[in-house]
């Protein structure tokens, strides 16, 4: 049996303060889903998922999330072995987005990259141009060892 959801509900006060869980999928029919780390609060990635993503992040206890680029269903760390168990998950007042409280299996990264997180560069000004510098270089995983086996 997949787990289904009701359409959002135009009474605003039921939408912000009522029981049901009635996710705004958007046009193209996603939700953005704000991925943090249960442990410390770290912000890991942010990711988008379609209702049946969002209905196996629900069933399964394990993330799985949209990937617009290849238009298909993904399980994070599938490939990588850093699964994401889903602790919590969070919907903000108009239920338009999502916040997963996660721990993360195998090297503790979720960046494709090898990083813990996908937010790893800061952006800056110098000589009047906007810029970004890499503050987190630390790999967990080297991506060519993990990425170019599959």
């Amino acid at each position: 049996m997949t787990l289904t959801f009701d359409a959002p509900s135009s009474d605003k006060a039921e939408l912000e303060t009522g029981p049901a869980f009635t996710p705004r999928f958007d046009e193209k029919g996603l939700i953005t889903a704000v991925v943090t780390d249960a442990r410390d609060g770290e912000l890991l990635m942010v990711a988008h998922m379609n209702a049946e993503a969002l209905a196996l992040t629900i069933e399964t206890g394990v993330a799985h999330y949209y990937s617009r680029s290849r238009k298909s269903l993904w399980k994070k760390g599938e490939s990588s072995g850093n699964l994401q168990t889903v602790k919590e998950i969070r919907t903000d007042c108009d239920q338009d987005a999502i916040w997963l409280k996660v721990s993360v299996a195998g090297h503790d990264a979720t960046c494709h990259t090898g990083r813990r997180s996908c937010f790893y560069r800061t952006v800056g000004i110098e000589d009047g141009k906007a810029g970004v510098k890499i503050t987190d270089d630390h790999r967990h995983f080297d991506p060519a060892e993990i990425y170019d086996k599959n």
